[in-house]
């Protein structure tokens, strides 16, 4: 094994040791396959292309990830060049992703070109004055400059402390928050997946997963490299393409809602997946009656697991053991979580309290936050995730809410705060709330709760949805809006969500 620390130096070894074979390969024309040793020649290519434009180690390179085969060696480029990669949701809209250019301060920002004229005021503002471009098809501005950079052979003599990558995480107050992630952490949590979830070079992971967040990038693509599998490549979830290609594939990463819509398809049956060995979920909560109809239908039963931004993956249900539906499983190997409460005492076996975890999968801190990286940690060196868990004797986790009122919807993180702060400022609306509700696609989606602003009634819920559709990305915008006379509150004055929650919850069923 290789003594350099860079996560590619590991990657690089796999790579040559697979060699001809296929690294990744498009599910649904058009017809194109990459095999590892190109892969690793496209990396070199794209590496040459940023130390062209100026990118050095530690540098952090912005970009808005378009899902391609040019933006898996951008990604991967960064990497070996000791740069700091960070990705950012194809759905942000220009005036969202000024933050995070003002916050990263990036030398590079690669984005699809109809962002760039937007994006260009922000960018020179914050010092940031190479903007060049990746479409959706692999083409643009970057990959042409790759095809006649010099290429880049060697790999950055990274330390295992040293960042490999940026993302940023919505807490539920003040702005998203930089994860600071290591090149120990990317490696250390991508070998463990490849152990425990029993990956090999015969494996063909069907990837329709987006490639802006850990789920797709570090938990899909670097479990998969390391294992020398190929990666069966869609551009999105859609169920007539998934459903192709499943013959073909021996594993699936998704998040809840690819589960249910194929439910919802009578082709899905024992048949179509009798070469599957594996399914896995995560990015949001799985309900167990999904579980126990894909067992029914399929004779798999999904394997699942969580995970956070700041930490990868921390938990797991086994591969060869019993997969309990509604749990999250066991620590994986090297990784030490805990019930805490309050004051960070350790609770007993069944009580709720908060999941804490330590190992080399927890992040550095957040990027610039010195107050925040500290109230995130216990002294022991603990991370308070902030999720409300229990924890059997045997070490079983089962999630039971979240601390704070984070909406995950689809497998993405949505902040109530920015979507409040958004309503609130439209005419005729005099507060809001902004809560997640049970949603048998998404696992939960976004609502929100308005109160007029005098005696005239408040925006209609497409008024309100039309006004925001300009300045949020569309996982962020409501689905439903209800106006209410007032909301409800504590003697403290503070707005009682739970009661919200639960007001709502049968909103979106049947």
């Amino acid at each position: 094994m290789t003594s350099n620390a860079n996560l590619y130096a590991s990657m690089a070894e796999r790579f040559e040791a697979a060699a001809g074979r296929v690294a990744l390969e498009m599910a649904a024309p058009p017809a194109l396959a990459l095999d590892y040793r190109g892969l690793d020649r496209q990396v070199a290519a794209m590496a040459g292309a940023l130390r062209a434009l100026g990118v050095r180690p530690g540098d952090r390179v912005t970009h808005q990830v378009t899902k391609s085969f040019a933006s898996v060696a951008l990604y991967l480029a960064t990497v070996r060049l000791g740069a700091v990669y960070n990705p950012l949701n194809t759905s942000y809209t220009a005036q969202e992703l000024a933050y995070f250019i003002e916050n990263a301060e990036p030398t590079l920002l690669v984005a699809p070109k109809e962002q760039l004229e937007a994006l260009q005021p922000v960018a020179a503002r914050h010092g940031c004055s190479r903007l060049e471009s990746i479409e959706a098809n692999g083409s643009g501005s970057l990959p042409a400059i790759a095809r006649s950079a010099v290429p880049v052979d060697d790999i950055h003599p990274s330390a295992p402390d040293d960042l490999a990558a940026l993302i940023y995480t919505s807490g539920t107050t003040g702005r998203p928050k930089g994860a600071m992630l290591t090149h120990r952490n990317l490696l250390s949590n991508a070998e463990t997946l490849r152990e425990v979830w029993h990956f090999g070079p015969e494996d063909v992971l069907l990837h329709a997963l987006p490639i802006f967040h850990v789920h797709g990038l570090f938990v899909a693509l670097n479990t998969a490299f390391l294992a020398g599998a190929k990666v069966l490549w869609l551009e999105r979830f859609a169920v007539d393409p998934v459903i192709a290609a499943l013959p073909r594939a021996t594993s699936m990463m998704g998040v809840p809602t690819f589960y249910t819509r194929l439910l919802a398809d009578p082709r899905l049956d024992r048949a179509l997946c009798r070469g599957m060995r594996l399914f896995i979920s995560g990015s949001a909560p799985l309900l167990a009656e999904t579980h126990k109809a894909f067992a029914e239908r399929t004779g798999h039963l999904i394997l699942e697991r969580y995970g956070m931004s700041e930490t990868g993956m921390i938990t797991s249900n086994p591969y060869d053991g019993e997969r309990v539906a509604g749990t999250v499983g066991y620590a994986l190997p090297g990784v030490e979580v805990r019930i805490a409460g309050e004051a960070g005492e350790t609770l007993e076996a069944g009580e709720v309290g908060i999941l804490e975890v330590r190992g080399p999968n927890v992040f550095k801190g957040y990027w610039r936050m010195e107050e925040a990286t500290r109230e995130s940690f216990r002294a022991d060196g603990f991370f308070i995730t902030g999720d409300m868990a229990r924890m059997e004797r045997d070490g079983r986790v089962t999630l039971v809410g979240r601390a704070k009122d984070l909406i995950i919807s689809g497998g993405l993180n949505v902040y109530p705060v920015e979507i409040e702060e958004a309503i609130n400022a439209l005419d005729g609306v005099g507060e809001s709330a902004v809560i997640g509700t049970p949603h048998p696609d998404f696992g939960e989606a976004v609502v929100a709760v308005i109160t007029p602003e005098g005696e005239a009634p408040p925006p209609s819920e497409a008024e309100i949805i039309a006004a925001l559709r300009p300045q949020l990305a569309a996982f962020k915008l409501p689905k439903r809006v209800f106006a209410v006379p007032a909301l409800p509150r504590n003697a403290m004055g503070k707005v009682q969500k739970a009661e919200l929650r639960t007001r709502y919850a049968d909103t979106f069923r049947d």
